[in-house]
C-alpha cells in the first residue's frame, strides 16, 4: 500500500494491470468484429449467433439466448433477420410441439463455413503478435481457463 493525499489505495497487482490490459485489447476487437460481421451482410450478435449455431447445431431459441448471454426476448429479433435471410428456420421441437428449435438451412451452413474460416483468423491485437509471444499468450490463456475449471 501507498500513501496518497491521506488515501490509502493498493498498488496495482500483475492481475489488475493485465486484466487491464485485457479489456483494452477486447475493445480493440470490436471494430475488427464489425468489419468481418459487415462482410456478411451482419451485425456481430448475428454472426455470433450462427457461430454458435454451426458449432452445437440444433438448439432452442432459450439455449441460443444463454449462449448468448441475454435475455430469451431479445433472441427473437435476431433468429427473425436470421430466418428472412434464410439461414436458420424454426421448427417444431420433437420432444414438445410449443417448443420452437433453430435450425440452420443449407445457405446457413454455407455462410457460417465461410465465416468460421474468417474468425479462425486472428484479430490483429493477437496476429500482429509474433508466433513466440502468440504462443505464450495462447499458454497463459490456457493456464487461466484451466485454473477456472479446476476449482470445484
Amino acid at each position: 500500500m501507498i500513501e496518497q493525499d491521506g488515501a490509502t489505495r493498493l498498488l496495482e497487482s500483475p492481475g489488475v494491470r493485465a486484466w487491464n490490459l485485457f479489456t483494452e485489447v477486447w475493445k480493440s476487437v470490436k471494430p475488427w468484429a464489425e468489419k468481418v460481421a459487415t462482410s456478411f451482410g451482419m451485425t456481430p450478435q448475428q454472426l455470433i449467433a450462427m457461430k454458435i449455431m454451426g458449432e452445437y447445431g440444433t438448439m432452442t431459441m432459450s439455449e441460443l439466448a444463454q449462449h448468448l448471454g441475454c435475455d430469451a426476448s431479445n433472441v427473437t429479433s435476431l433468429v427473425d433477420k436470421l430466418e428472412t435471410r434464410g439461414l436458420v428456420e424454426r421448427r417444431a421441437s420433437e420432444h414438445d410441439r410449443r417448443v420452437k428449435s433453430l435450425v440452420m438451412t443449407c445457405a446457413g451452413n454455407d455462410m457460417y463455413q465461410q465465416a468460421h474460416e474468417r474468425f479462425h483468423q486472428p484479430p490483429p491485437a493477437i496476429g500482429n503478435l509474433s508466433p513466440e509471444d502468440q504462443e505464450a499468450l495462447y499458454e497463459i490463456f490456457q493456464r487461466a481457463l484451466e485454473s477456472v475449471s479446476a476449482r470445484p
